[in-house]
């Protein structure tokens, strides 16, 4: 188990160190929305943030709305701290360990930001990722005025996005034709999360079934004897 145990927290660590690296770089170096070309035309990196949940995603414009989004995932990551012990103690599989292992990075990856954020890099109330319509809060910023923007502080931090795929469906297929494939911009932690999600998924059967009892193979086995008599 301890050996099971270090291998799963060398990999979360990697997963945070990483996602937390990429983070600090774009947002130190990069202007707000810019983008440059990563792997040739279909992947790149452009800059951006959310005030939300994963991919983008939103949950409301009050303070208790993003509150309740990172109070969420603190539970939800204690949760997952339990359920990996609980599965460890049992001896399951490495290989689902670390597929929760992928889960809790992600989730905690993204709740750094959202903890410290606000605090390790300077509030700028002019850019656009911080404005919000309908939060009450309202910031001077220059030429334009007052303007409202989102709650700051402890668990209020936006989190950072830098990845994109830069890829349309062909034109002739229903519906998709000259969409793009996947037009959320993500981050290292967000895939982590899906990653640990599709294998878990994909090799539930695996994970989840139960074995066999030895009196229940005998059993089976006599009855088969039987059978052929």
């Amino acid at each position: 188990m301890k050996k099971k145990i270090l291998i799963v927290a060398i990999v979360v660590t990697l997963i945070l160190a990483l996602d937390q690296f990429i983070k600090i770089y774009i947002k130190s170096t990069f202007y707000p929305g810019e983008s440059h070309l990563l792997l040739g035309d279909w992947f790149r990196l452009e800059y951006i943030e959310n005030q939300g949940m994963a991919f983008g995603t939103t949950f409301g414009t009050q303070a208790w709305h993003k509150l309740a989004l990172s109070l969420f995932r603190i539970i939800a990551i204690g949760a997952l701290v339990y359920y990996w012990i609980k599965q460890a103690k049992k001896g399951v599989r490495l290989e689902f360990l670390i597929a929760i292992g992928f889960v809790f990075a992600g989730a905690t990856g993204n709740l750094i930001d959202s903890m410290v954020y606000d605090f390790a890099f300077t509030y700028d109330p002019c850019m656009p990722f911080n404005h919000l319509s309908g939060s009450g809060v309202e910031s001077e910023c220059g030429f334009y005025g007052a303007i409202e923007t989102r709650h700051t502080g402890f668990l209020f931090g936006n989190v950072v996005d830098m990845f994109k795929f830069h890829a349309y469906w062909p034109e002739w297929i229903p519906y998709l034709g000259e969409r793009e494939v996947f037009p959320a911009i993500w981050n290292i932690a967000d895939g982590a999360i899906t990653l640990g999600v599709v294998i878990i998924f994909i090799r539930q059967k695996k994970y989840f079934s139960q074995p066999v009892k030895a009196d229940e193979g005998t059993l089976s086995s006599s009855v088969d004897e039987d059978e052929v008599d």
